[in-house]
Formats: C-alpha cells, structure tokens, sequence
C-alpha cells in the first residue's frame, strides 16, 4: 500500500483568515462567541422587556418570519411592535433558553416562554381577550448575522401549546 502524505497544517492569523477580511472589505468576522453573546443580549432584552435593547441587536436591513405574522418584518419598529405584543399579553414573561446550537454566523435555538396572559393578545390579526392563565411554552428561532448586527432571524412560537394552555380552541 503506497504511503500518505498529508500537508503540514497551515497556522492563519485569524484576524485575516486567509485574506478573508480583505475579501470581506471590512466587513467584522464574527465569532462564536459573538453569536453567543449577540443571542445573550437579546435573551436578556426580552427577559428584561427592554425593546430598545431588542431592536438594536438587528441591522438597519433585515427580515425576520415569524409563523404569528402575515408578512416579514423588516424595520425596528416593527421588531419593537412585535415585541410589545407579546409583553402586553403576559406583562410577568420570562424566558430562557433550553437548547442552543451557534456557529460564527448563526444560532438556531429553543427557548421556553411563562407568565400570566393577563392582557389582551394580537395574534394573527385577531385580537385574544385576557385569559389570565398561567403559561409554560416553546418556541425555536434561527438568526444569521453579520457585521454584529442580526440580518436574518425566523420565530416559530408553538401556538397550539401555547392556545391549549390558555384554553383557546383552533376551531
């Protein structure tokens, strides 16, 4: 059997990583432990109800999908809107992460939602009263981000375990 050779491993700044940075033209080469700390902080903005904080985790140009919308969201205000919704329909909310999978651009993860639906809640157009039941639910997302800044983000609350909690048939 004929020998394998294989080449020396090749040691790269990584503040160039190959020329990368040149290729990027300035663009800021992220990290995972950016992303990780990029997810904490809008973790804690939510967990804070903080919505300044929440929209200025995203870039001036993103899109984010979210199963609950009709249409992208594609501006801060409408990030904060979203957000105040959900604060609005459970004013004690926190959340946490459950499980979490992050890579020098992206996260994908699982987080769980509680509080007390004391408030009326906009969902899909429609308008829910207060049940004034207490919740535990999940929801997953998946973000990419450049630069720092969230350009892409997807939401996926699970609705039907959270409308089973508060009651609410789908029929």
């Amino acid at each position: 059997m004929p020998r394998m050779e294989f080449a020396a491993p090749v040691r790269v700044r990584s503040d160039t990583i190959c020329g990368a940075k040149s290729f990027l033209r300035g663009a800021r080469i992220m990290s995972v432990k950016d992303m990780e700390k990029l997810d904490d902080v809008g973790m804690k903005a939510w967990d804070d109800h903080d919505l300044e904080a929440w929209a200025a985790i995203f870039a001036d140009k993103f899109e984010w999908r979210d199963d609950t919308q009709p249409d992208p969201l594609r501006t801060k205000d409408e990030a904060k809107k979203y957000m105040q919704a959900w604060m609005t329909a459970f004013p004690d909310m926190r959340v946490k992460t459950v499980n979490r999978v992050v890579t020098d651009d992206a996260v994908g993860a699982e987080i769980e939602f509680s509080g007390t639906n004391s408030g009326p809640m906009d969902m899909g157009g429609q308008r829910i009263p207060p049940t004034n039941k207490k919740v535990k639910a999940h929801a997953t997302y998946f973000t990419k981000a450049k630069d720092g800044k969230i350009v892409e983000f997807h939401s996926h609350p699970n609705i039907a375990e959270l409308m089973g909690q508060l009651g609410i048939s789908g029929s």
